[in-house]
């Protein structure tokens, strides 16, 4: 369950040999970490804003299984775009298209690790966690990778949902139901997802074209990404003033995230008005400081209400 997040922490240039216990570090590799900090970090929110509470323990059990199943979606991912990696710069040094990990073995490990983790949360926590976190594995695996990722230009647009499930289940794990909040959270993510993605994609757009992607730069055009992203990225604002408005969160939040989309909104502004890729670099880079602010924000905000 990588979720949808574009790989905000790239470890693919290091070969085994530059690795200590190079076929371990190889495994690991294909849990997609950086992708899966992120992932974490807006289930930990959403475990840490719920109503009641959970033993350190149990939380533990629920983090080691979003952990695992993202990671290993990640692995089933490159498994299935083994052929895409190896023909892309960014992703040519990846483990199986390296030649490091085979097919089979990414597969193998994919799949344990996904019924593993299901299981681990549906009898240790409950079958309401456990059942979104199927679900979101299932959807980045067959929905997004398998189907949509080939096949159209809304590609991390409606795959990105699947990134937006972690404070879903993070919340149902503690509650074993989810309300409203964490919804709202989920919008948040979802909306975040493509002006966050499609950053990346312009400045890689060479690679995706090479590689056959059709992603929305190599498909619609650069211009008309940037004007996407901007109006998702006006949405994204939008929707973060919601948990004020309903009155899950408060001013401390409210002026958090206010500063965050105003410096998301600069970048979406300055990539819309650039030639250059530089700005979509930094607003990539951005994007990635935001969501973790953004969740940081949320979690404070509760803790300080709760006071």
């Amino acid at each position: 369950m990588a979720l949808g997040y574009a790989a905000s922490y790239d470890f693919s240039g290091l070969s085994g040999s530059d690795l200590p216990s190079g076929k371990v570090m190889d495994f690991i590799e294909l849990l997609k970490p950086g992708v899966m900090t992120l992932v974490v970090f807006t289930a930990v929110a959403g475990m840490a804003i719920a109503p009641g509470s959970i033993h350190p323990f149990m939380a533990f059990v629920a983090i080691l299984s979003i952990t695992l199943c993202s990671g290993a979606a990640g692995a089933i991912n490159m498994w299935y775009d083994r052929d895409i990696d190896a023909v892309m710069t960014r992703t040519k040094n990846r483990p199986i298209p390296a030649g490091r990990v085979s097919p089979s073995e990414a597969l193998s490990f994919g799949v344990i690790l996904t019924v593993l983790s299901i299981i681990l949360m549906a009898l240790a926590l409950n079958w309401v966690a456990a059942g979104i976190l199927a679900f979101a594995s299932f959807f980045y695996i067959f929905v997004y990778t398998m189907f949509l990722k080939r096949s159209t230009p809304q590609n991390i647009v409606i795959g990105g949902a699947a990134g937006a499930f972690p404070p879903m289940i993070g919340w149902a794990a503690v509650t074993g139901d989810v309300t409203l909040y964490p919804l709202i959270l989920f919008a948040v993510i979802f909306l975040w997802t493509p002006p966050h993605f499609w950053a990346l994609a312009l400045y890689k757009n060479p690679d995706y074209k090479k590689a056959g992607v059709p992603m929305m730069p190599a498909v619609k055009g650069i211009a008309s990404t940037k004007r996407q992203m901007f109006i998702y990225t006006i949405l994204l604002a939008l929707v973060c003033l919601v948990p004020y408005v309903t009155g899950d969160a408060g001013k401390l939040y409210l002026g958090g995230a206010a500063i965050l989309n105003a410096f998301f909104i600069y970048y979406a502004v300055k990539t819309l008005r650039s030639s250059s890729m530089k700005p979509a670099k930094s607003m990539f880079a951005y994007s990635i400081f935001y969501l973790f602010a953004l969740f940081s924000c949320v979690m404070i905000d509760n803790a300080i209400a709760g006071l």
